[in-house]
């Protein structure tokens, strides 16, 4: 299976720098043997899909509401993400979990949303820096497996190293190795042979210094970029570094 590399652009960029950073990407494309994916802000969605028309880019969202419609002031449905015409949504992100409150159940919820819109969504979980310290990181994220995803399961997981954000610390190559090789446990535990087959994205600072060797760690199937993903010259550096066939799910 082909490595997913997915940019996360958070809320960044005006309209006119989206759409020039989506071209840009677009344009550095050829020969890439990874999937990739941008998620513009929503605003900018329908310049970006543009901008992109054609290309091998995929569109996503960064989130989205569990409901297709109603009173929710400032929410967008999947269904209006899927007409803008996005086919991935990013769930359960850490930033969104801490600073909007997100629950597993919610990002259940916005999960099957998602994929009865049509989206993938590629759901985030990873465990804080006191769990970790507390030698609790895997029952963390098995909670959040387990919470977070409906079964079955058609989509995307992406690891957050939470603890290794503006902490100081750096999550090694063995750090990602161990986490990614339960996460792939879990998967085959809570999912079956369909565990197999669900790509893992390792989500934590990704650059272009250290993608070749993340991205060459087992059940490693791709990477949800944020920074080096608003420069199109990173993001495509780090695609270039991804793995023809990930193997057994990424």
């Amino acid at each position: 299976m082909r490595q997913l590399i997915a940019g996360n652009w958070k809320m960044n960029g005006l309209g006119a720098d989206s759409v020039a950073l989506a071209r840009a990407i677009a344009a550095g494309a050829t020969g890439i043997t990874a999937d990739l994916l941008v998620c513009p802000a929503a605003l900018h969605l329908s310049g970006v899909v543009q901008a992109i028309r054609g290309s091998v880019v995929a569109i996503g969202g960064q989130d989205c509401h569990q409901d297709q419609q109603g009173a929710h002031t400032g929410d967008i449905s999947a269904p209006m993400l899927r007409d803008a015409g996005a086919a991935w949504v990013i769930l359960g992100h850490s930033e969104r979990r801490q600073n909007h409150g997100e629950t597993d159940e919610l990002v259940r919820e916005k999960t099957l949303a998602a994929v009865a819109a049509g989206l993938t969504p590629i759901v985030c979980v990873g465990e804080t820096n006191d769990q970790r310290s507390g030698g609790q990181e895997t029952e963390a994220v098995g909670w959040q497996i387990a919470g977070s995803l409906p079964k079955p399961f058609i989509g995307v997981i992406a690891y957050e190293p939470i603890w290794a954000i503006g902490t100081g610390r750096t999550a090694t190559e063995d750090d990602v190795l161990d986490m990614h090789s339960f996460i792939r446990e879990e998967l085959i535990r809570q999912f079956g042979d369909a565990g197999h087959g669900i790509r893992i994205l390792y989500g934590g600072s990704v650059k272009p210094n250290n993608a070749a060797g993340l991205l060459a760690v087992p059940n490693v199937g791709g990477a949800l970029v944020g920074g080096a993903s608003l420069n199109a010259e990173d993001f495509l550096a780090i695609a270039r570094a991804a793995i023809a066939e990930s193997g057994q799910g990424g």
